[in-house]
């Protein structure tokens, strides 16, 4: 049984960074795409980045652009989003999401595993 389990959110101010993490247990992820995706109070649930875990192609919204990067550790099985220069924009509940396929997608309903999320609040 995959388990997505998501750390590191928290309460910051503007211009300050965070480093969410993401460990993955039950597969053996290689053939795994991985995403973060966020959700404000309000509005849909939006991509944020992605990572083939077999290749580490990597994709960024152009919100997030120059600001996050996502990355992996595959002897720990984790994902990582490192998110610097935090705006209040980016306040949301993060998820980390993993697909069945190493091509990397900004579509929420194509990713099979969710995580429960963690809360990022970026103050003014």
């Amino acid at each position: 049984q995959v388990q997505l389990v998501e750390s590191g959110g928290g309460l910051v101010q503007a211009g300050g960074s965070l480093r969410l993490s993401c460990a993955a247990s039950g597969r053996t992820f290689s053939s795994y795409a991985m995403g973060w995706f966020r959700q404000a109070p309000g509005k849909e649930r939006e991509f944020v980045a992605g990572i083939s875990w077999i290749s580490g192609s990597k994709y960024n919204a152009d919100s997030v652009k120059g600001r996050f990067t996502i990355s992996r550790d595959n002897a720990k099985n984790t994902v990582y989003l490192q998110m610097n220069s935090l705006k209040p924009e980016d306040t949301a509940v993060y998820y980390c999401a993993a697909r069945r396929s190493t091509v990397v997608t900004a579509i929420t309903a194509e990713y099979d595993y969710w995580g429960q999320g963690t809360q990022v609040t970026v103050s003014s």
